[in-house]
């Protein structure tokens, strides 16, 4: 079996450059319809980029290759809060080391204060900037979610929902509009009594289905969870599972998501009833 594996990345490493092997390793994850299989095989790219990013570790795109992965990771496949916070901790470490090597400055910039990141952001960036500052505010988002148990963690919300909102400036359907999802989720943590803003997200998450003519199914999926179930909106809970459910998940570059899409929205439909009694 040690053979068969060896072989196996060998001919991996052959047929093409180690330079294009994060992102192709990135899109055949991506275009995976069956969850397990990623599940089952991700520990293994972990080591792999791991190795990559030992061997180059001033290399930006194995950097973000091995924060995107530890982030997907944490997020989806962890088996414990431990491990998910493990996995995050590596994540925002691989997006921030990146984000050094693209710019010192940007560095410094994300370390400021608050008040002053969107101004940097819109003096010294544009568009030719998106990938690394989208990929800090994931990894960002990621780590404060696996963190959600400390204060000090959800305090740095605000500068990843300015991170978000500068990217979605600069490219509305950056990421097939997740970076719109990304904005939906991160105005509907609170009802309005509290000081959210679950209108605006409702904007957000349908930007974000219009923008991808409804193939971005966590879309919905999200907006079902975040909003629908905030707002107390069953009618709107059922249909948008519903729809999410019977779509065909296979898209270019959305397939996997996808799939988890339609596995949360099949746990959520099924809670539908007990959640609005």
């Amino acid at each position: 079996m040690k053979t068969l594996v060896s072989l196996m990345l060998f001919g991996l490493l052959s047929a093409c450059s180690v330079s294009n092997l994060p992102g192709n390793l990135s899109r055949s994850m991506m275009n995976q319809d069956d969850p397990a299989i990623v599940a089952a095989g991700a520990p293994a790219y972990l080591l792999l980029l791991d190795a990559l990013i030992l061997t180059y570790p001033e290399n930006e795109d194995f950097l973000l290759a091995g924060s995107r992965l530890y982030g997907a990771y944490a997020g989806v496949f962890a088996q414990d809060p431990d491990q998910a916070k493990r996995m995050a901790d590596k994540a925002i470490g691989y997006a921030r080391r990146a984000l050094c090597e693209y710019d010192e400055d940007a560095c410094t910039l994300i370390d400021g204060p608050q008040n002053d990141l969107l101004a940097g952001l819109e003096e010294d960036y544009d568009a030719d900037d998106i990938a690394v500052f989208y990929a800090m505010a994931a990894a960002w988002a990621g780590w404060i979610q696996a963190n959600s148990d400390d204060w000090n963690a959800i305090a740095q919300l605000g500068k990843v929902k300015i991170l978000m909102q500068w990217v979605a400036t600069q490219n509305p359907a950056y990421d097939h509009a997740t970076v719109q999802v990304y904005l939906g989720v991160l105005e509907t943590q609170l009802p309005p009594s509290l000081g959210g803003k679950p209108e605006l997200g409702r904007e957000y998450f349908e930007r974000a289905i219009d923008m991808t003519r409804g193939e971005n199914l966590m879309a919905k999926v999200l907006y079902a969870k975040q909003y629908a179930r905030l707002m107390f909106e069953q009618e709107l809970h059922d249909r948008l599972l519903q729809e999410a459910l019977d779509a065909d998940p296979h898209s270019e570059g959305l397939t996997l998501i996808n799939r988890l899409a339609q596995r949360q929205a099949a746990v959520l439909l099924a809670e539908s009833s007990e959640y609005f009694e």
